[in-house]
């Protein structure tokens, strides 16, 4: 919206009436006196027209028209932060699509590029983003290989020897759905959310976000046997996802988390680095859920990816069965442990008894979130920190060629625990 300020301009004179240029010579005091609260220097821009810079408007899967906006005070009760949206919503024209509690404070919006520059600039607003797709860390392979890695501090031994399974212990699968339906749960995958089309069901029609589920907490293929994975839907059957609907997907998340409950969230994505996700998935670990994520499949440091750069989670790379890091794994001073994550099989989406065999750090890091799950069941007070360090603590030093700067930590739980 564009202020005009109204001038007056004394041009004229006429020689030989001294009387009005005496006139003249008052208006003009009375002007300049009058100034400093009638009206804004000649040189200040109007209100609304000055512009800042968007984030990741050069990103190869930015989608155009469609804004993250992230705000700067996070502080005020949820009527305060809605009206600060509804002021920006006023003075530049548009109309929020989500606007968030929970995972940060901030909206998404369809609108123009100069609106959403006009907003970058604005003393209320942190950062705007370009919203872009984002992708599942996965690359399919064939033969499977055991989750017995890591009740052993040295090589396969067949079994998984377990003693505490996951009760009580919530795990919240971020991905495609799941197949809750399928044999491997037991009757203990629940719906949450649906980020796709805000409606339940959560049905999976990828298979990702079931392998995963089946990874944390199936009872043939998971770590912690007793969980219950709550389907977190951010990706459709087509695949791929938006940067804003993962944001949903989290905040509904850390609004349905209850106080006090011990809880477990594996986010399975992968995006070139942005604040509004990685301020997300900080704000879901502040709430009190351990969260773990994939380093990536580039073979580059996690430090250049979101969200594995968030220090706050648990960024998972991948091992092969001989203890070597993948070839393709992440790495770097951003990853902070490393699990199996080559030829892992787990349930699948297509019937209740189907399973798939996929490799990648996104199925290394649900195995994380499983053993998680195990330590929180345990140890049901504890803060995220607290579960990640002691992971640490015990991990096995065996991983062959970490990579520059990577832990040499490898997933590891005594099976008498």
């Amino acid at each position: 919206m564009r202020l005009h300020r109204d001038t007056i301009f004394a041009r004229e004179r006429r020689a030989g009436t001294a009387a009005m240029a005496t006139l003249a010579t008052t208006v003009l005091l009375l002007t300049v006196a009058a100034g400093p609260a009638t009206a804004a220097p000649a040189t200040e821009a109007p209100s609304g027209t000055t512009t800042g810079e968007i984030l990741g408007t050069g990103n190869a899967t930015a989608v155009p028209g469609s804004y993250v906006v992230t705000l700067k005070d996070s502080g005020g009760t949820v009527g305060d932060r809605q009206a600060g949206v509804s002021r920006l919503a006023d003075r530049y024209g548009f109309r929020p699509d989500q606007v968030w509690r929970d995972a940060l404070n901030g909206f998404s919006v369809r609108t123009s590029e100069l609106v959403a520059r006009r907003l970058a600039a604005d003393p209320a607003v942190a950062v705007v983003e370009q919203d872009r797709l984002t992708s599942l860390a996965t690359t399919q392979t064939n033969a499977p290989w055991n989750l017995d890695r890591i009740d052993a501090p040295l090589g396969l031994s067949g079994t998984y020897n377990f003693t505490s399974v996951g009760t009580g212990v919530r795990a919240y699968i971020v991905d495609s759905g799941i197949q809750i339906g399928h044999a491997d749960f037991g009757g203990q995958a629940v719906y949450g959310y649906d980020a796709v089309d805000g409606t339940l069901p959560a049905n999976d029609c990828s298979g990702h976000g079931t392998h995963v589920a089946g990874t944390v907490g199936g009872t043939t293929y998971g770590a912690a046997k007793n969980v219950v994975p709550v389907a977190v839907k951010v990706f459709d059957c087509a695949l791929p996802s938006t940067l804003s609907m993962l944001i949903n997907g989290i905040n509904w998340m850390i609004a349905n988390h209850l106080a006090g409950q011990p809880a477990v969230a594996n986010i399975g994505v992968l995006t070139s680095p942005t604040v509004a996700l990685n301020t997300a998935v900080t704000n879901a670990v502040a709430d009190g859920i351990t969260v773990t994520v994939p380093a990536g499949n580039s073979n580059v440091s996690a430090c250049t990816v979101s969200p594995a750069s968030v220090p706050a989670a648990l960024t998972v790379g991948a091992t092969l069965t001989n203890d070597n890091r993948a070839s393709w794994s992440n790495f770097g001073p951003c990853l902070d442990i490393f699990a199996p994550g080559d030829r892992i099989t787990s349930a699948w989406w297509n019937s209740t008894t189907a399973t798939q065999t996929i490799s990648g750090t996104s199925h290394a890091a649900p195995l994380v979130a499983g053993v998680a799950a195990r330590v929180l069941s345990n140890n049901p007070t504890w803060t995220p920190a607290q579960v990640a360090s002691y992971l640490f603590s015990v991990a096995s030093p065996v991983v062959i060629n970490p990579g520059a700067g990577s832990p040499n930590r490898l997933l590891y739980l005594s099976p008498t625990l």
